[in-house]
């Protein structure tokens, strides 16, 4: 079959990395990709072929899958969704047969209203932190319900912020004047029209990572990611610096904990709800003593977790979407490999802040015994260069995440371009 994967980040890269082992696949498309996904080469020995389409342009997605008689489209990034592509797709007679890996646009409010989110958990029993939400017109009861928590204090946007628009503050005084520069201010646009706020959860994260077709459900490997620049998890939140999987605090007992308290319900709550979801969930969860709760839901796969998660995913993700769309995930058995996989990532220098693009690459060929994969880089003149904040991540296997760790280190030591920079601590914690 002919596939389109969208996006151009760290998590297409891997997505085409793995479809294009696939004996099914006859061609592989990204939009826009990156020059990793330019130089993936399918199962046939055909090319990969990136094209220039931003992934909400419906319209130009239409034409091309029209054009190049594409069966399946896989959908990397959380805007389109938000924004309705699978809907589109189904509304449109040309477009109706196309398989549209992602939940239409009303089970995408799972991410793109955290509102929404926390109403679904409470509805289903789903363990998560104490919250209300507040708009412009509600500051003062903002206020109120700020002095009735203990430190620290969550704020949420409501809305999609890419990632930023999460602050937890120590300083009542501080956490107002925050949440009035949100709600008043419109410190995060739209997407901070409305805020929630949470009570603080002490604990340590992972996430966990479903794919499911509506009604069955498989459990990917789960992994555990590193937000902050900083090392010893400090300064501002990234997209993601590292991550690692398996979880070695996730023990049998616990894991049984998520599947039944939360993963279950989740699936059957979609079901009750009437929520149409084929695809990813991710669910970002905190261990509280023993115990599980959800921070937050992503209608998709993780970034730089699925760097790790897809490397220990031995069955052949075409067959996966395959089974996905007709509704037969219950008939695919998954395999996982037993190792462990660590993934670091190297970052514009200046980032998560103002960063230079366009510096050359180099070295990514010397690399051996390790996977790279590309999530802001370019093709320029023939050579690799920088177009993003997150540049590259290198991915090792090992019999535990340290033997991992440390052969991502080696590899990525012989990595460079001007001004990179990559947490030299990822695991610390564990």
């Amino acid at each position: 079959m002919n596939i389109l994967i969208l996006g151009g980040g760290g998590r297409e890269h891997t997505f085409t990395w793995k479809t294009a082992q696939s004996n099914k696949v006859k061609r592989l498309f990204v939009a826009p990709g990156n020059a990793g996904t330019a130089g993936t080469k399918l199962a046939s020995g055909e090319a990969v072929t990136n094209v220039d389409i931003a992934v909400t342009d419906f319209d130009g997605i239409k034409a091309l899958v029209l054009k190049e008689n594409i069966d399946m489209v896989v959908v990397g990034p959380e805007d389109p969704l938000v924004k309705g592509i699978h809907d589109y797709f189904l509304n449109d007679p040309e477009l109706q047969n196309v398989a549209v890996i992602g939940p239409q646009k009303l089970a995408a409010q799972l991410e793109g209203s955290k509102e929404f989110a926390k109403e679904f958990m409470n509805r289903h029993g789903i363990p998560t932190a104490a919250y209300q939400s507040f708009t412009r017109e509600q500051l003062e009861d903002g206020f109120a319900f700020l002095e009735q928590l203990e430190p620290p204090y969550v704020l949420k946007a409501d809305g999609l912020a890419a990632g930023k628009g999460v602050l937890i503050l120590n300083d009542l005084e501080e956490a107002k004047a925050e949440l009035k520069n949100m709600l008043v201010e419109a410190k995060f646009g739209d997407a901070s029209a409305k805020v929630v706020i949470e009570e603080f959860l002490s604990g340590i994260e992972l996430s966990c990572f479903v794919v499911t077709d509506g009604k069955h459900y498989l459990t990917l490997p789960m992994a555990k990611d590193y937000k902050r620049i900083g090392e010893g998890d400090t300064g501002l939140n990234t997209g993601g610096m590292g991550a690692v999987s398996p979880v070695p605090f996730a023990g049998e007992s616990f894991v049984n904990k998520i599947e039944e308290r939360i993963v279950k319900p989740t699936i059957s709550g979609l079901q009750k709800d009437e929520l149409p979801y084929r695809g990813f969930i991710f669910i970002g969860l905190i261990k509280v003593g023993e115990d599980p709760y959800v921070i937050e839901y992503n209608v998709r796969m993780g970034d730089p977790e699925t760097e790790v998660v897809l490397p220990r995913v031995k069955t052949d993700l075409a067959d996966i979407f395959e089974a996905v769309q007709t509704g037969t995930l219950d008939k695919i058995n998954l395999e996982v490999d037993e190792r462990a996989a660590a993934t670091i990532m190297a970052v514009s220098g200046g980032y998560p802040e103002a960063y230079e693009k366009g510096k050359e690459i180099t070295e990514t060929a010397t690399i051996e015994d390790s996977l790279v994969f590309h999530a802001g880089t370019a093709l320029k003149d023939g050579k690799t260069v920088t177009s993003g904040g997150r540049v590259i991540a290198v991915t090792s296997y090992g019999k535990d995440f340290k033997a991992a760790l440390q052969k991502s280190y080696q590899n990525m030591e012989k990595l460079h371009f001007d001004k990179m920079y990559y947490r030299k601590d990822i695991g610390f914690d564990l």
